[in-house]
């Protein structure tokens, strides 16, 4: 297909706001465009993707003819209910946009209601499948507007008249004061009939309980009670409900340099976010949604440890094939457009630790372990055995040679330590491997601190051998390594904070120095280790700028408490794909440290 010709976007990446059914998502821009959604689930290809093209790939507008004096936007409570009022030199209307939760056919409702005078509106419906790449055949039927092509099929039900217009639906219409005008857009299996149609009030009350029910659960209050509850929400917004699987963020290939190949599609689950995951989940008072997130992880992982992935679908699907959707220019011209991912084949040492830490974090939080998962886990450990030594691709899946990372190893001696413990605080049987475990964990520790800390350097850093620093050293302390207050921890913070600060934020590490991950350009700071920074000073005591740390970067948050994966702080601007788990995961838990003084 021709590629776009269009500009890419017409909004930064703060501009938009996120709902959610629990299985998909939509992104809705400040103009109340909805440029992004993938239907029926999360990873499935996009019916609205201006995002990373033009409109002309798909969008669903409302725009007021007159002019916009004032705009702004919320959600309503502690719901993903978006709404957004506007007001015009005309009056002022209210856009209500949601995605009710669901079972088979997911919905986007919205509902423009006017607050103040008449307010003419005009409506576009641009519906493109499979990532913009497709034109549907569109015909009245069944009692609204149906579109269809292969396997997908959408339908508009509203009462409005619309009518077609270069290849798109147009309504014009006029709201005043006291009005509601819906829409609902139903997505189905277009060999089916469509599903029953949808009261769209009805549906905006019981979404408004559903998550407002769902919400009350959170024992989280005081201090920063907002900002972490809306980071659970958007949590909970990320998870596939039917298996608990919880994606890494809604989107693919936005930037982490505006106008570079940095671009991943992240629409899959990652083992890595697996305790940062339960912790936030837990802490939190989400019990259920911890034990789901559990659950997903030994189903995804069960198998040879020798198949162990970094990622899932969010089924626990394995094949992730990455490859490039050319018809779209990117956001910002920022290409390639990326579908899959191809991190998924990499071997990185840190998902065992991850894994086994999540198992060991969770039966202390009370959810029990089987003895089934127990030999899982002896297995995942047997593995681990003969691999821990071995060169990977560390953390951030770089796509560079495979190198001894000193967080690689860190991890491997987290999976071992946490073994060693659940056999001595939680009474798991495992008498023959437990001497062989803690010489294991004895060597790997040794080792790190023999070969991962640079003398002349005066910290952890990167790689054996290497004078270049990488944040995930800092995650040290946070998993009990070594203890906040000694001395090596604390010069590696400061080496970090030397080398790897840019405007007080944390670069991963420097991209440009030595070439590491195998790819041009550079990229922001990337939030979570800030979030880890702000950790290790309130740890080692710096407790004001650990909090100063933690605000600054909830003032990044956009106006309806969203973040991305990434900041660049010389633009003032988000990065990365949005909204990012792991980003809010990282809110959540250094909330968690600065209340009460520890890690994990």
């Amino acid at each position: 297909m021709k590629k776009s010709s269009a500009t890419a976007t017409r909004s930064r990446i703060e501009d938009y706001a996120f709902v959610s059914d629990t299985q998909s998502g939509a992104l809705i821009s400040r103009d109340g465009g909805v440029d992004w959604l993938c239907l029926p689930r999360f990873d499935s290809g996009a019916c609205f993707a201006a995002l990373l093209g033009g409109s002309e790939n798909g969008t669903w507008t409302l725009t007021p003819q007159g002019k916009i004096r004032k705009r702004e936007r919320r959600y309503r409570g502690d719901t993903l209910i978006l709404e957004t009022d506007l007001q015009t030199s005309e009056g002022a209307v209210r856009y209500i946009d949601f995605m009710p939760p669901r079972g088979t056919n997911p919905d986007i409702v919205r509902i423009i209601e006017g607050l103040r005078g008449r307010v003419k509106i005009r409506m576009e419906l641009i519906i493109r499948f499979d990532y913009g790449s497709i034109v549907p055949w569109v015909r009245r039927r069944h009692g609204g507007l149906e579109a269809i092509a292969g396997p997908d099929a959408l339908i508009l039900h509203t009462p409005l008249e619309t009518h077609g217009e270069d290849l798109k639906t147009v309504a014009e219409f006029t709201v005043q004061q006291g009005e509601r005008v819906p829409f609902v857009l139903t997505w189905y299996a277009s060999h089916e009939p469509p599903p029953r149609e949808v009261d769209p009030e009805k549906a905006l009350r019981e979404t408004e309980s559903y998550w407002s029910d769902w919400s009350k659960q959170c024992d989280h209050q005081g201090r920063w009670r907002d900002a972490v509850m809306r980071s659970l929400l958007t949590l909970k917004g990320l998870t596939y409900a039917p298996t608990g699987g919880i994606v890494a963020a809604l989107t693919t290939s936005l930037p982490e340099e505006i106008g570079g190949i940095r671009n991943w599609d992240y629409r899959f689950c990652w083992l890595r976010d697996a305790t940062f995951t339960l912790f936030s989940l837990l802490s939190a008072g989400f019990r259920e949604e911890a034990s789901a997130w559990r659950e997903w992880l030994l189903r995804a992982i069960a198998g040879s440890p020798a198949q162990l992935q970094i990622m899932y679908g969010v089924r626990g699907e394995r094949r992730l094939i990455e490859h490039e959707l050319a018809w779209l220019n990117g956001y910002e011209n920022s290409q390639p457009v990326r579908e899959g991912n191809a991190a998924s084949n990499q071997f990185q040492l840190d998902v065992y630790g991850e894994v086994v830490d999540a198992i060991y974090q969770a039966h202390r939080a009370g959810l029990e372990t089987s003895e089934a998962d127990w030999r899982m886990q002896v297995a995942v450990l047997n593995f681990l055995e003969s691999k821990w030594h071995e060169p990977d691709e560390g953390i951030w899946e770089v796509r560079g040679p495979r190198q001894q990372f000193t967080h690689s190893k860190v991890m491997a001696w987290v999976a071992f330590d946490r073994a060693v413990k659940m056999v001595e605080q939680c009474g798991c049987s495992a008498n023959d491997h437990l001497g062989r475990w803690k010489k294991l964990r004895d060597q790997i520790h040794r080792e790190v601190c023999e070969r991962g800390y640079n003398s002349k350097k005066q910290a952890f850093t990167q790689s054996y051998g290497s004078d270049a620093m990488d944040a995930s050293v800092l995650m040290l302390p946070l998993v009990g390594f070594l203890p906040p207050n000694d001395g090596r921890v604390r010069n590696t913070i400061a080496a970090v904070e030397r080398d790897l600060l840019e405007d007080g934020l944390v670069l991963r590490y420097r991209p440009e120095e030595k070439r590491v991950d195998g790819l041009p350009g550079r990229e922001g700071v990337f939030l979570p280790c800030s979030f880890w920074l702000a950790d290790c000073w309130h740890l080692t005591g710096r407790k004001k700028e650990a909090r100063l740390l933690f605000e600054r970067l909830l003032d990044l948050r956009n106006d309806v408490g969203l973040l991305s994966e990434e900041y660049d702080p010389k633009e003032e601007r988000q990065l990365g794909n949005f909204p990012q788990a792991f980003t809010h995961v990282g809110l959540i838990n250094t909330a968690r440290v600065l209340r009460t003084n520890q890690a994990r």
